[in-house]
Order: structure tokens, then sequence, then C-alpha cells
């Protein structure tokens, strides 16, 4: 039985305020996930010693540390830098961790490796005294991946691999695409109509970045300083931006509007897969909510140096992966990932989880969330077994979207509400947003709440209406777009099924407008 607090280690701090104001959280960059096992090792010792055995992989591709005293960061930072790593750039105003696919230069389906440029934009803007003052943060992803693994859609510049033919011969450069981000008011970056050849793609993701540095109108509302603003708020186009791009480089890009899209069905590399070399193999772990603990690391670093090549991928879904696993050895990893407490083949509430730092550690939480949606998972895969489809569900604290809600199948918002006289922690409801795909778009707020302990009776409700009033192979996500806000509340507030059964049936009725 989850109650509001389980997991939640900050009890006290300075003052007996409640915040934890003696303590730090440091994000460590890993750029387009690449790990190896002797990094790992070190992040787990430093885990141990500083951090009370906490780590989190983030939405970023980073490991979140927490519990870390000023006296200790000088000792982290150096033991960091000695191998590799850092925490610039993970936090502030900035160029934040640049990412990418996680299988960059193993996945035979790739249009090319990006990884390489990946880490020229980090080397070059990430910790660059020119862009620590930026109006907010800026976030890049750069990716070769058909399945846009990293979410192009919500950052705030994104590079995805396109080929062309041009003049009898192919050739593979990039897409662009601007001004993607949720929080508050979430919005769909803007692709631009422009090839970008693989030689210009660094100097066009740096010239997006001055024009944003240059923007004085986004310095006056913190709130909204994100780049998507300017689309948003301040009249921008794609077509002026990719003048105020072209203009800065001296450079005139090609048109180019046939921009490949990516579809939304398991973007995430999780279970066996095999890589671009015969033999070889990736196994996609997933690591529920992110969290490990110092053993948890220690035993991955083992396995990927006993089994592999000692490699290892973070993914922005909070999950890992071992590569370069020879088929011979791919049992034995499955069955060392299972002893530890994690899954390579999980069910779809399980794969599909997603939460953010929530009230344990983050001062604008309003609700605890990793443990709460450990509980809700294990909750809803005992009620409904016979759920066998894609299914996104990600838990935010706040109104911040860190737990990436907009875009999932279903987002809870935290929230407080009464219950029997007692002030608890709750959660709002947001359905049908997915990145990709006939359905793509931000999920809607429906008008609906429940205390945290409800919520899996209500989730139950909602999607054995949709196992009911589903037409023949029709999709969750087909279901949400084509169902009221009226409906799909009366699901979750308990409503007499052979209502919801007669609603069903009036075809062309109650649909929701596009998201």
């Amino acid at each position: 039985m989850y109650t509001q607090g389980d997991g939640v280690g900050v009890t006290g701090g300075k003052g007996g305020e409640g915040l934890v104001s003696d303590y730090f959280m440091m994000r460590i960059g890993i750029v387009n996930g690449k790990l190896t096992s002797a990094q790992l090792r070190e992040i787990a010792d430093i885990t141990q010693k500083h951090a009370r055995g906490i780590a989190d992989v983030t939405t970023r591709q980073c490991i979140q540390l927490h519990w870390l005293t000023i006296e200790s960061l000088p000792e982290i930072v150096e033991r960091l830098t000695a191998i590799g790593l850092s925490p610039k750039g993970a936090c502030g105003d900035v160029v934040r961790n640049v990412t990418g696919c996680p299988m960059a230069g193993l996945d035979g389906h790739e249009l090319l490796d990006a990884s390489p440029l990946a880490d020229k934009i980090s080397k070059e803007l990430t910790g660059n005294p020119e862009f620590v003052n930026l109006p907010r943060k800026f976030k890049v992803t750069v990716t070769g991946c058909p399945i846009w693994c990293s979410y192009p859609e919500i950052n705030d510049v994104a590079l995805t691999a396109l080929k062309r033919v041009k003049d009898g011969k192919e050739e593979i450069g990039y897409s662009l695409r601007i001004g993607g981000g949720l929080s508050t008011e979430p919005h769909i970056s803007v692709r631009m109509n422009a090839f970008i050849p693989q030689d210009k793609a660094y100097e066009a993701v740096k010239a997006v970045c001055e024009i944003y540095r240059e923007q004085d109108v986004l310095r006056e509302n913190r709130g909204r300083a994100r780049i998507k603003y300017l689309f948003m708020k301040h009249g921008w186009t794609a077509e002026s931006m990719l003048a105020a791009i072209e203009e800065r480089m001296g450079y005139k890009f090609d048109a180019c509007d046939e921009g490949a899209e990516a579809g939304d069905l398991y973007r995430d590399h999780v279970g066996v897969n095999p890589q671009r070399e015969a033999g070889l193999n990736s196994v996609g772990v997933t690591v529920i909510n992110g969290r490990m603990n110092p053993e948890q690391m220690l035993a991955f670093a083992d396995l990927a140096e006993k089994y592999g090549n000692g490699e290892l991928r973070t993914t922005i879904g909070q999950n890992v992966i071992l590569v370069n696993i020879p088929s011979a050895n791919v049992q034995t990893v499955v069955e060392g990932v299972s002893k530890i407490g994690f899954q390579v083949e999980p069910k779809s509430f399980y794969r599909g989880a997603v939460a953010c730092t929530g009230t344990e550690f983050c001062k604008l939480a309003i609700t605890e969330t990793k443990a709460f949606n450990k509980w809700l998972v294990s909750e809803l895969e005992e009620r409904l077994p016979e759920f066998d489809q894609q299914f996104r569900l990600h838990v935010t604290g706040c109104t911040n979207s860190c737990g990436q809600g907009w875009i999932a199948d279903i987002g809870l918002e935290g929230k407080k509400i009464k219950k029997d006289g007692v002030m608890v922690d709750a959660f709002y409801f947001m359905v049908g947003g997915s990145v990709g795909g006939e359905y793509a778009g931000i999920a809607r707020q429906i008008g609906y709440r429940a205390a945290a302990t409800d919520c899996p009776e209500a989730i139950e409700r909602l999607l054995r209406g949709y196992l009911k009033g589903r037409g023949e192979g029709e999709s969750l996500r087909s279901y949400f777009r084509r169902t009221s806000d009226d409906e799909l509340r009366a699901q979750l507030n308990g409503a007499e099924m052979e209502a919801i059964e007669r609603d069903m049936t009036k075809v062309g009725t109650g649909h929701a407008p596009d998201a």
C-alpha cells in the first residue's frame, strides 16, 4: 500500500524549515549518454560516499546526485574531471547536456553516427563563457536514429538525420528544428525548410544559440524566456528564424520541405536488439524512474566488463543500455540484470514509467513522485494484466513538467487536495499526449484530479473504458483523440459502464478537438 511520503529521504533542514538547505544536488553531464564501466564505478563510489546511496538517471541522459555538502564538491568535481566527466552545463541558463541516440555508431538502422557532432557541440558550447548567461536554459539534441529516441520535438534545437538525392547522388545531412519545450506552456519544435549539410551542422546550432543570447525581449520575463517564446509570443516564424541563421552564417541552405518524420512506437531501445556488427547486441534495461543505488551501478559495470566491452549508455527514458554484448552472453546478462532488480522485457506500464524528482529533493515540487510511480505501476500491472500495448505514464511533481507529462498517454501533475479532512498528495490528469505518428500532440488537461491513493482505481476504470469501447485494432491514442473530456472524466469518476457503452455507440459525437 502506498502512503504519502513513502521513500522520502528529506525530513528537515537548516532552521527546521523542511528544506534541505544544507545540501546540494549535482547533475553529471553524460554527452549522448555514452558511459564506460570505469566511469560508472567512480560515480557509484561518489554516490556511496557523498550522496547517501541515491543516484538518478535523468530525462537528459545525466546522472543526478543529492545530499552533497559544500565541503564535498571540490573532491567530487576533481574526481569527475579525472574520468572525463563534469557537472558543467547540467544546470543554469546555459547550454545543457547535449543528448542523442544512445545507440549512435552501433545501430544498423541509423542514417549516420551523430555522436561526434554531439561531442563537438558540447565541447564548444557547454561551459563556454560566451554562453553562460543565456536568457534561460538551452537544450540541444542531435541524432541519426530513425526512431528519434532523443525526442527532437521538445528540444530548443534539434538536428535529425535526413537523406536526399541531389544531382543524382544521395547525400545525408540534417533537418533542423527549433523551439521545442514543455514546462507550463508546451510547444512542439518548428521545422526549418532547409537541408543542413553535415559540415554546416555545428555552425547552425551555434548561430541559433547566438541569436537566442541576443534576444533582450526574452530577458524581461524569466517565466517566458525560452527560445520557443519567439514563436509563441513575439511573432517569429520558421522563415524569419531561418533567414536570421543564414544571415549570421553567411550561407544559404537548400530548401528541403520533406523533413523525415518518426513515429511514436517504443522510442526507447529497451530489450535485446541486434547491433550493426553481426553477433553483437544491445541489452536495454528499464530502470524504473531512473533510480539506482551504488550496488546496482557496480553490477552494471561488472556486466558490461565481463560480458561486453565495458561500454554502457544512459537514455532520456531514465534507462540504461549495455552494448556490444556477444549473442552467447545475452542470456547471462539478462539474468544478471534481473538479479539487481531491473527488467529487460518489462510489461507496458513498467516500460513507459517516468517520474521527476518530486518533493523528496525538489523544493518546487508539490507531491512525492518516484515511490508513488513505482507503486502505481505495480498496481496497474496487477489490475490490468491483459493490457499489452505501449503506454507512457509520466508523473511530475509540479507544473514545470520535468516528468514530461504533456507527451504521455497519461500525465499526472502534482497537486494537493483535502481527503477525510486531511491535505494529501493528489494528481491532476492529462491524457492523449504523443510525439510522432498520426496522433502526435500535446496532452489535454481534462479537469480531473484524484488523491494519490485513488489513482490506480481511476486509471483502471479509464483503461477498462477503452478496452470496452475501442474499435477493432484501435489504439489508445486514437481512442483518447475521439473521446470527449466529459466521457473521460466520467470513466475516471466511476460512471456506470452502461452509460459509457451507450455513449460509445454515438458515432461521430463527443470527439475531442485536436490536441
